[in-house]
Parts: structure tokens; sequence; C-alpha cells
């Protein structure tokens, strides 16, 4: 009997199975899904379907122009505030089994993303006007 109990906890590689099989689909959907579009989809290739064209207003000008550095940087401050949000994922699906040790743990992440966060706006890093 022990050694059934023994034999379920252990992770195995066919543990792992179940998540290569979902990766393999997802890759097979989209590279099924781009054969054929490219495959059945129309092929007139027109002057005015080969203009850029973005966001529905036609391109003006230099594409090479300086931009102002604040853009990235907010840009880069919301990929960095919104990838440590994704960390709260594993806290809610697990937080019964991980009790008041966990969540004293995701308190000192908060208070460790907050210090950050007062960092940021201290230096200035959000204001736009120079």
């Amino acid at each position: 009997m022990n050694f059934l109990l023994l034999a379920v906890d252990q992770q195995t590689p066919y543990s792992y199975l179940p998540v290569a099989l979902q990766v393999l689909v997802a890759i097979g959907f989209v590279v099924v899904m781009m054969i054929v579009t490219h495959l059945l989809g129309p092929k007139r290739r027109t002057t005015d379907k080969l203009i850029n064209f973005e966001s529905g207003i036609p391109s003006v000008g230099n594409a090479r122009q300086p931009m102002a550095i604040k853009y990235f940087l907010v840009a880069i401050l919301f990929v960095l505030f919104d990838v440590e949000v994704i960390f709260f994922y594993p806290y809610a699906i697990n937080f019964r089994e991980l009790g008041t040790e966990g969540f004293f743990a995701v308190l000192m992440f908060v208070a460790f993303f907050l210090c950050g966060f007062i960092y940021i706006v201290k230096k200035g890093a959000l204001d736009w006007e120079d």
C-alpha cells in the first residue's frame, strides 16, 4: 500500500505528458492555420495593399525620427510591472495550501512592488513635462 502512495507522489516524465501534448497541439494549430491561410488566401498585390498602413492613419514623414525616451521608459515600466503581477497567479491557485506563511510572502512581494513603484514616482520617471 505504501509503495502505491509513493508511486503516485513521485514526479515522472509521464506527469508532464498532458502539458507536452497541449504545447504540441497549440504549435501544430498555429502552423496549420498559417499554412492554410497562405494557401487559400487571396493573392492580389496592388499598390494600395503594399502601402504601409497603421491604425487607420496614413503614414506621414520619415519613420526614423527620434522619439522621446519617456515613451520607451513608460513602456518598459509597464511591461516590468505587468510581469510582476503575473506572479500573483500561483498564489491565487494555491492560497489555501500556502496558509499564513504564503500570505506573508505575498505581502512582502507587494511591499517590494510598492517600494519600486514609489521609487519610480519619486525619480520622476512618469512625469511627461520637461
